[in-house]
Protein backbone atom coordinates (compact mmCIF):
# COMPACT_ATOMS: atom_id res chain seq x y z
CA UNK A 1 0.00 0.00 0.00
CA UNK A 2 2.46 2.35 0.84
CA UNK A 3 4.16 1.33 -2.09
CA UNK A 4 1.60 2.35 -4.53
CA UNK A 5 0.33 5.62 -3.23
CA UNK A 6 1.38 9.03 -2.64
CA UNK A 7 0.73 10.63 0.66
CA UNK A 8 -0.30 14.52 0.69
CA UNK A 9 -0.47 14.87 4.75
CA UNK A 10 2.01 11.55 6.09
CA UNK A 11 2.50 13.48 9.26
CA UNK A 12 -0.88 12.17 10.48
CA UNK A 13 0.75 8.76 10.52
CA UNK A 14 2.39 10.15 13.69
CA UNK A 15 -1.33 9.73 15.40
CA UNK A 16 -0.75 5.53 15.20
CA UNK A 17 1.38 6.24 17.93
CA UNK A 18 -1.48 6.25 19.94
CA UNK A 19 -2.32 2.69 19.13
CA UNK A 20 0.05 1.98 22.32
CA UNK A 21 -1.70 3.81 25.12
CA UNK A 22 -5.07 2.42 23.50
CA UNK A 23 -4.26 -0.95 24.19
CA UNK A 24 -2.46 -0.78 27.64
CA UNK A 25 -5.67 0.85 28.12
CA UNK A 26 -8.23 -1.64 26.90
CA UNK A 27 -6.15 -4.49 28.82
CA UNK A 28 -6.10 -2.74 32.46
CA UNK A 29 -10.10 -1.83 31.39
CA UNK A 30 -10.65 -5.84 30.64
CA UNK A 31 -8.86 -6.83 33.99
CA UNK A 32 -11.15 -3.93 36.32
CA UNK A 33 -14.66 -4.99 34.63
CA UNK A 34 -13.92 -9.03 35.23
CA UNK A 35 -17.61 -10.25 37.01
CA UNK A 36 -17.50 -11.86 40.39
CA UNK A 37 -20.57 -14.20 41.65
CA UNK A 38 -20.47 -15.80 45.34
CA UNK A 39 -22.02 -19.07 45.08
CA UNK A 40 -21.67 -21.92 47.77
CA UNK A 41 -19.86 -24.27 45.40
CA UNK A 42 -18.57 -23.55 41.82
CA UNK A 43 -18.15 -27.09 41.08
CA UNK A 44 -20.90 -27.23 39.01
CA UNK A 45 -19.65 -24.84 36.40
CA UNK A 46 -15.87 -26.14 36.35
CA UNK A 47 -17.60 -28.57 33.57
CA UNK A 48 -19.82 -26.33 31.75
CA UNK A 49 -19.26 -25.65 28.05
CA UNK A 50 -17.84 -22.08 27.07
CA UNK A 51 -20.64 -19.77 25.12
CA UNK A 52 -19.63 -19.05 21.36
CA UNK A 53 -20.21 -15.29 22.41
CA UNK A 54 -16.67 -15.76 24.25
CA UNK A 55 -14.66 -16.19 21.39
CA UNK A 56 -15.84 -12.85 20.24
CA UNK A 57 -16.03 -10.64 23.61
CA UNK A 58 -12.25 -8.64 21.74
CA UNK A 59 -13.62 -8.22 18.32
CA UNK A 60 -15.11 -5.16 18.86
CA UNK A 61 -11.90 -3.64 20.12
CA UNK A 62 -10.21 -4.68 17.09
CA UNK A 63 -12.86 -3.49 14.90
CA UNK A 64 -12.26 -0.50 16.46
CA UNK A 65 -8.40 -0.40 16.30
CA UNK A 66 -8.60 -1.17 12.64
CA UNK A 67 -11.08 1.49 11.67
CA UNK A 68 -8.98 3.94 13.88
CA UNK A 69 -6.24 2.96 11.54
CA UNK A 70 -7.84 3.58 8.30
CA UNK A 71 -9.28 6.89 9.78
CA UNK A 72 -5.51 7.95 9.92
CA UNK A 73 -4.94 6.68 6.32
CA UNK A 74 -7.85 8.71 5.50
CA UNK A 75 -6.39 11.99 6.85
CA UNK A 76 -3.02 11.50 5.44
CA UNK A 77 -4.87 11.81 1.79
CA UNK A 78 -3.74 8.99 -0.13
CA UNK A 79 -3.40 9.83 -3.70
CA UNK A 80 -2.72 7.32 -6.92
CA UNK A 81 -0.36 9.37 -9.67
CA UNK A 82 -0.64 9.16 -13.36
CA UNK A 83 2.51 10.74 -14.43
CA UNK A 84 4.38 10.26 -17.80
CA UNK A 85 7.12 13.07 -19.15
CA UNK A 86 8.31 14.30 -23.24
CA UNK A 87 12.33 14.36 -23.61
CA UNK A 88 12.98 16.66 -26.09
CA UNK A 89 16.42 15.38 -26.47
CA UNK A 90 19.26 18.59 -27.58
CA UNK A 91 21.99 16.11 -27.88
CA UNK A 92 25.74 17.49 -28.34
CA UNK A 93 27.34 15.89 -32.10
CA UNK A 94 30.65 14.77 -30.30
CA UNK A 95 33.76 13.52 -32.39
CA UNK A 96 37.05 11.17 -30.65
CA UNK A 97 39.98 11.30 -32.36
CA UNK A 98 42.60 9.05 -31.35
CA UNK A 99 46.23 8.61 -32.16
CA UNK A 100 47.04 4.91 -32.87
CA UNK A 101 50.65 5.14 -33.67
CA UNK A 102 53.37 3.28 -32.61
CA UNK A 103 54.60 5.29 -29.65
CA UNK A 104 51.06 4.62 -28.05
CA UNK A 105 52.36 0.93 -27.34
CA UNK A 106 54.06 2.61 -24.27
CA UNK A 107 53.17 1.41 -20.94
CA UNK A 108 53.49 4.51 -18.60
CA UNK A 109 49.86 3.69 -19.13
CA UNK A 110 48.71 0.27 -18.07
CA UNK A 111 48.43 -1.77 -19.54
CA UNK A 112 49.16 0.81 -22.49
CA UNK A 113 48.39 4.30 -23.86
CA UNK A 114 45.98 2.79 -26.65
CA UNK A 115 44.17 0.60 -24.53
CA UNK A 116 43.95 3.19 -21.33
CA UNK A 117 42.60 5.29 -24.00
CA UNK A 118 39.99 2.98 -25.36
CA UNK A 119 38.76 1.77 -21.71
CA UNK A 120 37.75 5.18 -20.42
CA UNK A 121 36.49 6.69 -23.83
CA UNK A 122 34.17 3.45 -24.04
CA UNK A 123 32.55 4.59 -19.84
CA UNK A 124 32.52 8.41 -21.54
CA UNK A 125 30.48 7.07 -24.40
CA UNK A 126 28.40 4.81 -22.15
CA UNK A 127 27.33 7.88 -19.59
CA UNK A 128 26.17 9.88 -22.62
CA UNK A 129 23.19 8.11 -24.12
CA UNK A 130 21.24 11.27 -25.77
CA UNK A 131 24.44 11.99 -27.49
CA UNK A 132 25.77 11.08 -31.15
CA UNK A 133 29.58 10.31 -31.32
CA UNK A 134 31.69 9.13 -33.50
CA UNK A 135 35.54 7.90 -33.91
CA UNK A 136 38.02 9.01 -36.17
CA UNK A 137 41.66 7.39 -35.99
CA UNK A 138 44.70 8.71 -36.99
CA UNK A 139 48.29 8.00 -37.21
CA UNK A 140 50.39 8.41 -40.27
CA UNK A 141 47.25 9.21 -42.43
CA UNK A 142 43.27 9.56 -40.75
CA UNK A 143 40.46 7.60 -41.19
CA UNK A 144 36.84 7.45 -40.12
CA UNK A 145 36.00 4.19 -38.07
CA UNK A 146 32.46 5.38 -37.33
CA UNK A 147 30.67 8.13 -38.39
CA UNK A 148 28.28 9.88 -35.09
CA UNK A 149 25.43 7.83 -34.20
CA UNK A 150 23.77 7.20 -31.39
CA UNK A 151 23.96 3.12 -31.84
CA UNK A 152 26.54 3.14 -28.86
CA UNK A 153 27.33 -0.76 -28.64
CA UNK A 154 28.78 -0.53 -32.75
CA UNK A 155 30.65 2.38 -31.59
CA UNK A 156 31.96 0.51 -28.51
CA UNK A 157 32.67 -2.51 -30.42
CA UNK A 158 34.56 -0.61 -32.98
CA UNK A 159 36.45 0.66 -29.90
CA UNK A 160 37.29 -2.48 -28.96
CA UNK A 161 38.97 -3.74 -31.88
CA UNK A 162 41.09 -0.35 -31.92
CA UNK A 163 45.10 -1.87 -32.49
CA UNK A 164 48.18 0.00 -33.55
CA UNK A 165 49.18 -0.96 -37.15
CA UNK A 166 45.77 -0.10 -39.34
CA UNK A 167 46.77 2.41 -40.79
CA UNK A 168 50.40 3.90 -41.98
CA UNK A 169 52.93 5.00 -38.93
CA UNK A 170 52.94 8.36 -38.07
CA UNK A 171 51.47 11.39 -35.90
CA UNK A 172 49.41 13.09 -38.15
CA UNK A 173 47.86 15.70 -35.46
CA UNK A 174 46.02 17.88 -38.70
CA UNK A 175 44.62 15.02 -40.44
CA UNK A 176 42.86 13.80 -37.04
CA UNK A 177 41.24 16.66 -36.52
CA UNK A 178 40.78 17.76 -40.14
CA UNK A 179 38.70 14.22 -40.52
CA UNK A 180 36.99 14.68 -37.76
CA UNK A 181 35.60 18.31 -38.21
CA UNK A 182 34.62 16.89 -41.88
CA UNK A 183 32.40 14.94 -40.13
CA UNK A 184 31.03 17.45 -37.95
CA UNK A 185 30.48 20.39 -40.46
CA UNK A 186 26.87 19.44 -41.70
CA UNK A 187 25.76 18.65 -37.86
CA UNK A 188 23.01 20.90 -36.45
CA UNK A 189 23.75 20.07 -33.25
CA UNK A 190 23.82 23.10 -30.76
CA UNK A 191 26.84 21.95 -29.59
CA UNK A 192 30.10 20.01 -31.92
CA UNK A 193 32.67 18.97 -30.20
CA UNK A 194 36.14 16.98 -30.94
CA UNK A 195 38.16 15.11 -28.19
CA UNK A 196 41.66 14.80 -29.55
CA UNK A 197 43.91 12.52 -28.23
CA UNK A 198 47.72 12.28 -29.19
CA UNK A 199 51.33 11.48 -27.47
CA UNK A 200 53.43 13.05 -29.96
CA UNK A 201 54.55 15.85 -32.23
CA UNK A 202 53.22 16.13 -36.05
CA UNK A 203 55.35 14.76 -38.35
CA UNK A 204 52.80 13.19 -41.07
CA UNK A 205 49.92 14.78 -43.18
CA UNK A 206 49.16 17.45 -45.42
CA UNK A 207 46.91 19.19 -43.34
CA UNK A 208 49.07 21.31 -40.51
CA UNK A 209 47.42 21.32 -37.18
CA UNK A 210 46.62 24.97 -36.58
CA UNK A 211 44.74 25.23 -40.08
CA UNK A 212 42.25 21.93 -39.23
CA UNK A 213 42.31 23.93 -36.10
CA UNK A 214 40.93 27.50 -38.42
CA UNK A 215 38.73 25.07 -40.34
CA UNK A 216 37.25 23.50 -37.14
CA UNK A 217 36.59 27.45 -35.75
CA UNK A 218 35.09 28.65 -39.05
CA UNK A 219 32.11 25.52 -38.41
CA UNK A 220 32.15 25.79 -35.25
CA UNK A 221 33.54 23.14 -33.29
CA UNK A 222 34.87 22.99 -30.34
CA UNK A 223 38.55 21.19 -29.87
CA UNK A 224 39.55 19.51 -26.71
CA UNK A 225 42.75 18.51 -26.76
CA UNK A 226 44.63 15.65 -24.86
CA UNK A 227 48.35 15.38 -23.97
CA UNK A 228 48.83 10.88 -22.82
CA UNK A 229 52.47 10.62 -21.63
CA UNK A 230 53.93 10.72 -18.58
CA UNK A 231 56.77 13.10 -17.91
CA UNK A 232 60.58 12.34 -18.40
CA UNK A 233 60.54 8.49 -19.86
CA UNK A 234 58.16 6.15 -21.08
CA UNK A 235 58.82 2.32 -20.93
CA UNK A 236 58.24 1.29 -24.27
CA UNK A 237 58.46 -2.41 -25.75
CA UNK A 238 60.72 -3.59 -28.52
CA UNK A 239 60.45 -6.90 -29.91
CA UNK A 240 63.82 -8.31 -30.99
CA UNK A 241 65.42 -11.74 -31.62
CA UNK A 242 65.45 -12.52 -27.33
CA UNK A 243 61.73 -11.45 -27.12
CA UNK A 244 60.03 -8.52 -26.30
CA UNK A 245 62.68 -5.90 -24.91
CA UNK A 246 61.58 -2.73 -22.88
CA UNK A 247 63.87 0.73 -23.29
CA UNK A 248 62.84 3.68 -21.40
CA UNK A 249 62.30 6.63 -24.15
CA UNK A 250 61.62 10.22 -24.11
CA UNK A 251 57.80 11.02 -24.18
CA UNK A 252 57.71 14.50 -26.52
CA UNK A 253 54.06 15.84 -26.77
CA UNK A 254 53.94 19.22 -28.41
CA UNK A 255 51.83 20.93 -25.94
CA UNK A 256 52.42 24.19 -27.14
CA UNK A 257 50.75 23.34 -30.44
CA UNK A 258 47.43 21.01 -28.55
CA UNK A 259 46.97 24.55 -26.71
CA UNK A 260 46.80 26.31 -28.94
CA UNK A 261 44.18 24.14 -30.98
CA UNK A 262 41.93 24.48 -28.04
CA UNK A 263 42.49 28.14 -27.51
CA UNK A 264 41.59 28.51 -31.23
CA UNK A 265 38.41 26.88 -30.98
CA UNK A 266 37.42 27.94 -27.77
CA UNK A 267 38.10 23.94 -25.95
CA UNK A 268 40.40 23.35 -23.49
CA UNK A 269 44.20 21.26 -23.41
CA UNK A 270 44.48 18.64 -20.46
CA UNK A 271 47.83 16.54 -20.06
CA UNK A 272 47.05 12.78 -19.03
CA UNK A 273 49.81 11.00 -17.36
CA UNK A 274 48.22 8.31 -15.52
CA UNK A 275 45.44 6.09 -16.26
CA UNK A 276 43.78 8.00 -13.39
CA UNK A 277 44.66 11.34 -14.70
CA UNK A 278 42.91 10.48 -17.97
CA UNK A 279 39.90 9.10 -16.16
CA UNK A 280 39.73 12.48 -14.40
CA UNK A 281 40.09 14.68 -17.88
CA UNK A 282 37.40 12.88 -19.38
CA UNK A 283 34.87 13.64 -16.27
CA UNK A 284 35.69 17.21 -16.81
CA UNK A 285 35.22 17.33 -19.86
CA UNK A 286 31.96 15.46 -19.52
CA UNK A 287 31.22 18.14 -16.81
CA UNK A 288 31.76 20.87 -19.14
CA UNK A 289 29.64 19.01 -22.29
CA UNK A 290 26.11 18.91 -21.17
CA UNK A 291 23.65 17.41 -23.31
CA UNK A 292 20.88 20.22 -23.37
CA UNK A 293 17.26 18.44 -22.21
CA UNK A 294 13.78 20.21 -22.25
CA UNK A 295 11.76 17.62 -19.91
CA UNK A 296 7.91 18.15 -19.91
CA UNK A 297 6.44 16.62 -16.75
CA UNK A 298 2.23 15.77 -16.71
CA UNK A 299 1.36 14.58 -13.30
CA UNK A 300 -2.59 13.53 -12.29
CA UNK A 301 -3.10 12.86 -8.96
CA UNK A 302 -5.98 11.43 -7.80
CA UNK A 303 -7.63 11.03 -4.15
CA UNK A 304 -8.03 7.23 -3.22
CA UNK A 305 -8.88 8.06 0.27
CA UNK A 306 -12.98 6.76 -0.30
CA UNK A 307 -12.11 3.12 -0.62
CA UNK A 308 -10.25 3.67 2.89
CA UNK A 309 -13.47 5.38 4.63
CA UNK A 310 -16.20 3.19 3.54
CA UNK A 311 -14.11 0.63 4.99
CA UNK A 312 -13.99 2.24 8.32
CA UNK A 313 -17.30 2.80 8.05
CA UNK A 314 -18.13 -0.33 7.57
CA UNK A 315 -15.96 -2.22 10.20
CA UNK A 316 -17.46 0.90 12.80
CA UNK A 317 -21.12 -0.23 11.83
CA UNK A 318 -19.87 -4.12 12.00
CA UNK A 319 -18.29 -3.07 15.68
CA UNK A 320 -22.02 -1.19 16.68
CA UNK A 321 -23.45 -4.13 15.98
CA UNK A 322 -21.62 -7.15 17.72
CA UNK A 323 -21.30 -4.79 20.65
CA UNK A 324 -25.21 -3.87 21.03
CA UNK A 325 -26.96 -6.83 19.92
CA UNK A 326 -24.40 -10.24 20.00
CA UNK A 327 -22.63 -8.96 22.97
CA UNK A 328 -25.42 -6.86 24.80
CA UNK A 329 -24.84 -6.84 28.34
CA UNK A 330 -28.18 -7.15 30.49
CA UNK A 331 -27.42 -4.84 33.62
Amino acid sequence: MFNIYIWNNPQYFLLLLLLVPLIVWYIFKHHQLSASIQVSDSRPYLYAGKSFKNYFKHLPFILRLLAFILLIIVLARPQSSNSWKNEVTKGIDIIISLDISGSMLAEDFKPNRIEAAKSVAIDFISGRPHDRIGLVVFSGESFTQCPITTDHPVLVNLFKDLKNGMLQDGTAIGMGLATAVARLKESKSISKVVILLTDGVNNAGSVPPLTAAEIARVYGVRVYTVGIGTTGKAPYPFQTAFGVQYQNVDVEIDEDVLRQISQLTGGKYFRATNNEKLREIYNEIDRLEKSRIDVRNYNERVEEYFIFALIAGLLLLTEFLIRFIILRNIP
